[in-house]
């Protein structure tokens, strides 16, 4: 092996963790959260032993704050699924206390009327509040106070297969784009099942139509090929998106939808580089990945994304959905 090739090769060989956003030890391999669960459960103990000792023996105290102690540190060093279950137990307590039943009310829910609430078993729903207030037709979601955001699509390139130096042009073009980012961007990959029916549908209708019969033959011998592959396998098809938000300075209304297309522009023009083709979702594709990533098991067919209706419009028909 060339000497020269091995060096270039290792020099760009980064390692990355896997979990970027994992917090930092601070002490014995805990981290502040960690460190302040404990220290704080060590005072409140050593203040109540402090004050009890006169009263209750040792080994009594020992006994009654070893549950106290145990739980505590449960709380602080245990995790499920990459979470620690002092968040959890944040999380279940805010679910408990928020309700349950929400409408889409942005007006707010009004009371019943008197005669209602003698029978009224259960609390009034709360309203909904969704991140996005509209969608516009050129792509811009509309955050409210949050300012404004965008989804793009992305292409992707090979970077295995490409030599070392063209991987290091590769990297320097995304690095050209993330340090010209001044706002917050977010890199989403969608894995989405790929729904063949409509396409054999499609092949076994036009079959007989075709001007030949072994064209005929063929249509129907590959229609079959995709049935038996749908059958046998879960298809998936990788989708790439790149998020931008512009939070609003100052007031609402401050010009956040410009800036923020502005910079969808710019990643356009610079990741262009690198073979990736950016494009912006006008109003209608965002809209149908926004309901797609709500709702990720349920296909909708390719047809229907036109006809759906964006946040700010009146439903007035089913549209042919079922």
């Amino acid at each position: 092996m060339n000497p020269t090739n091995t060096h270039s090769t290792e020099q760009y060989a980064v390692r990355i963790p896997a979990d970027v956003e994992t917090p930092d030890k601070i002490l014995a391999g805990l981290t502040a959260r960690q460190v302040a669960i404990l220290a704080a459960t060590g005072a409140v103990l050593w203040l109540a032993f402090t004050a009890t000792r006169e009263l209750v023996p040792l080994p009594v105290f020992a006994a009654a704050a070893f549950p106290f102690g145990a739980a505590a540190a449960v709380l602080a060093l245990g995790r499920r699924d990459g979470v620690g279950l002092d968040r959890l137990l944040l999380a279940a307590i805010r679910h408990a206390r928020s309700p349950h039943r929400l409408v889409l009310a942005p007006e707010g829910v009004a009371a019943p009327p008197a005669w209602a609430q003698q029978k009224q078993q259960h609390p009034l729903p709360a309203p909904l509040r969704l991140p996005a207030a509209a969608i516009s037709a050129d792509g811009v979601i509309d955050l409210d106070a949050e300012g404004a955001a965008v989804v793009c699509q992305a292409s992707t390139v090979s970077f295995a297969l490409r030599t070392p130096q063209e991987q290091a042009a590769l990297v320097g073009v995304f690095g050209r784009w993330l340090n010209s980012l001044s706002g917050p961007a977010q890199i989403v990959v969608r894995a989405q099942d790929v729904d063949l029916v409509p396409l054999i549908s499609g092949l076994r209708d036009h079959a007989p139509t075709l001007a030949h019969p072994e064209l005929e033959q063929a249509a129907i011998e590959h229609a079959e090929f995709l049935a038996d592959l749908a059958r046998r396998r879960d298809l998936l098809r990788r989708q790439v998106l790149i998020v931008l938000r512009e939070p609003h300075h100052g007031r609402s209304g401050d010009g956040a939808a410009q800036r923020v297309l502005r910079r969808a522009d710019e990643a356009v023009r610079v990741l262009a580089a690198a073979g990736i083709t950016v494009r912006v979702l006008p109003g209608d594709h965002a809209t149908a990945v926004l309901a797609a990533c709500c709702n990720p098991w349920h296909t909708t067919p390719a047809a229907a994304t036109d006809q759906r209706a964006a946040p700010p419009e009146t439903i007035t028909s089913t549209g042919g959905l079922g």
